[in-house]
């Protein structure tokens, strides 16, 4: 039976949190709204039901679930404060609670439901930064197990911004699996998003929650998920057995790569999805550039009543348990109380400093009015067996507190780890309160995401929640991706990082890539070497040399340029200018100069602008003048003196003589005869 606890409003959990209003309520948690009276901050408060704060696996798992899902700093990710147990007044136990990022605003659900289905700018506009946030956690080792738009949350960033997207409640489902409140015959997380293989043995990895983000997606383009039935059992079956069918087939006008990335992150077959979110991602961005699409603001959803509460619970199908008639009388005994949650050092109320937990006494049994009373002689024998038997037990208590670490808890194991993936490793850790610390090395032999190693060993004891270092495989080196112009000195740092070995090749000539730097690496970008392998790398020696420039002064335009244009230059008409002993039109220099080397295929040609001087002597003065200017020159009769004395009007000198080459606008003077 249920036990329920009086209103919590009001109430000030650790002496810390204060609990404001009721948000949302579930069958397994309720949302708060509440205030970090010592940071005066808003928060959301998940305060479980009263049935599982008895359960020792629960608050185990719920603490270390709570411990892992805190060290998620992710801003997609619904950020998680504190987690702690408290004994309000007046209730029949304790509550175990979690204290987490308050998100104004609603659900994905209420957003499909105000809706229906989503564009697909939209849609991926949602799904983009929910696999962001299911990638941190693959990168971390964790796996969420429960993705489903109950459990992304669109809140409110400013008085007149879009929504931001977070998803929440990371860790909840193991938790509340690991209750002994809960039967293996709860199907735990919602059976609609439910990957096969976590539906057929219970088996959760990042390929599962990479399916529950195939079908989310399916949902948000289609309006509606793959698989309906009267019961869960009918849905999960069709999840095993079936595969998922194409969004297409109910929304014909969806984009081919889209329908067929959706497609195979929802296959039946683990393998043949993408191996995690962040792959998921990178896809799916792929297919966001492809078809040209911008990101856009996410509408801030109203709440439909369950707006923050975001957990298991609300759509938990269960599937009734038969039990035999002899367990339906059994006596349920429920597990002491455990350690307090947010600070180790404070018990729960009824456990003592040190953590360990009293023993159970049981009630007083009445004695029968018609039992015989025992003879008065066996009395101190009985007595000294009792004493016997409370220091066997004295010593059994004392011995297993060595085995503890003073709190209540046995000493850790670190478990087998080499071989098993990241998120498998991190899964085998927590369950014996143990913190993963991944890092990575490349290795020849063992594939990428695999343990390597651990520190300290497998098998090593120590105590619970220390930290255990794990080395994972990089899988071989890859040849980094070197652009053509990058630095010879960063090309060379990038090699090395990979764990391979830069070697200098034969340079070569490019006209694009700067002298000094890489044109290209020798094996390709993203080949796999061994470590230690070798890299070339192709340095330029700039472009190509050009031959010299050739002599083309004296030759007419037409001429030059074709010159010019048959040594590989390309000719271009740099401006006129007057050269005394060069004839008008012909080409007077080049820039660059004749016979020198230049940089560049373009080469400017001058052309000169001089007139030849025609011969208008034996001229009249009048058709003289029009002759000069026609040339571009002038007529100078008096710097001549012309004047055409004694009856003769006509040139009979001039200067510069004929067929001279001047300047344009030049004078020429005329004299006539006898002037």
């Amino acid at each position: 039976m249920t036990r329920t606890h009086p209103s919590l409003v009001g109430t000030l959990l650790e002496r810390r949190y204060r609990v404001d209003r009721l948000l949302a309520h579930g069958g397994m948690s309720s949302v708060y709204r509440g205030t970090d009276t010592r940071l005066d901050r808003p928060v959301a408060i998940k305060i479980m039901d009263p049935r599982f704060a008895d359960d020792r696996s629960f608050v185990d798992r719920f603490v270390r679930e709570a411990q892992s899902a805190a060290q998620l700093h992710h801003p997609h990710v619904v950020a998680v404060h504190d987690q702690g147990f408290d004994l309000p007044q007046g209730a029949e136990s304790g509550l175990a609670f979690l204290v987490m990022e308050l998100v104004d605003g609603g659900t994905l659900r209420d957003l499909l439901d105000d809706k229906g289905p989503l564009d697909v700018a939209l849609a991926l506009s949602v799904a983009e930064p929910v696999l962001s946030a299911l990638a941190a956690a693959h990168r971390a080792g964790l796996v969420h197990r429960d993705v489903k738009p109950e459990n992304v949350l669109i809140g409110r960033t400013g008085p007149h911004t879009g929504g931001a997207v977070k998803v929440a409640d990371f860790g909840l489902v193991r938790a509340v699996a690991s209750a002994g409140t809960t039967s293996s015959s709860v199907i735990l997380g919602t059976v609609a998003y439910l990957s096969p293989e976590q539906v057929a043995t219970g088996a959760a990895s990042s390929r599962g929650d990479v399916y529950s983000a195939g079908i989310l997606l399916y949902e948000m383009l289609t309006g509606r998920v793959p698989y309906t039935g009267d019961t869960a059992i009918s849905v999960a079956y069709r999840h095993v057995n079936d595969d998922v069918p194409r969004p297409s087939e109910l929304r014909p006008d969806l984009p081919p790569a889209l329908d067929d990335l959706i497609t195979r992150a929802t296959r039946r077959d683990p393998a043949l999805r993408p191996a995690d979110a962040g792959d998921f991602l990178t896809e799916l961005t792929a297919v966001r550039a492809q078809l040209g699409l911008l990101p856009v603001t996410v509408p801030v959803p109203v709440s439909h009543g369950q707006g923050d509460l975001a957990d298991t619970e609300r759509t938990l199908p269960r599937i009734p348990q038969v039990l035999p008639d002899s367990e339906k009388t059994m006596p349920v005994h429920r597990p002491n109380p455990t350690q307090a949650l947010s600070h180790p050092g404070t018990p729960p109320p009824g456990v003592p400093v040190g953590g360990a937990v009293p023993p159970v006494r049981p009630a007083p049994r009445r004695r029968s009015q018609a039992e015989p009373e025992k003879p008065k002689d066996n009395r101190k024998r009985i007595a000294l067996i009792a004493a016997a038997v409370l220091l066997f037990g004295g010593l059994i208590t004392a011995f297993a507190f060595m085995l503890t670490d003073g709190g209540g808890d046995k000493i850790a194991t670190v478990p087998k780890l080499v071989g098993l993936n990241q998120a498998a490793a991190g899964d085998a850790l927590r369950a014996v309160k143990l913190n993963p610390q991944f890092s990575q090395e490349f290795d020849n032999t063992a594939p990428s995401n695999t343990v390597l190693r651990v520190s300290p060993a497998e098998g090593t004891t120590v105590a619970p929640n220390s930290s255990v270092s794990v080395v994972l495989s990089k899988g071989r080196p890859v040849v980094p991706d070197i652009r053509p112009g990058t630095a010879l000195a960063d090309a060379e740092q990038a090699i090395k990082a990979s764990q391979l070995t830069p070697v200098r090749g034969g340079d070569d000539f490019d006209s694009d890539v700067p002298q000094g730097a890489v044109i290209r690496t020798t094996p390709s970008a993203g080949s796999q070497l061994t470590i230690g392998g070798q890299v070339t790398i192709i340095v330029s020696k700039g472009p190509i040399p050009l031959p010299p420039v050739p002599d083309v002064t004296g030759r007419s335009k037409d001429e030059a340029f074709q010159i010019l244009q048959q040594a590989g230059f390309e000719p271009f008409q740099a401006g006129e200018e007057f050269k005394q002993d060069v004839p008008g039109g012909a080409v007077t220099r080049t820039d660059p100069s004749a016979n020198t080397q230049p940089k560049a295929k373009r080469i400017g040609v001058f052309v000169n602008n001089a007139v030849q001087v025609p011969d208008v002597r034996f001229r009249s003065f009048g058709d003289a003048q029009k002759i000069l200017e026609q040339a571009g020159l002038k007529a100078d009769r008096d710097g001549g003196r012309g004047r055409g004395g004694g009856g003769f009007d006509f040139v009979f000198e001039q200067d510069p003589q004929p067929g001279t080459f001047v300047q344009k606008g030049s004078k020429v003077k005329l004299k006539g005869f006898g002037g």
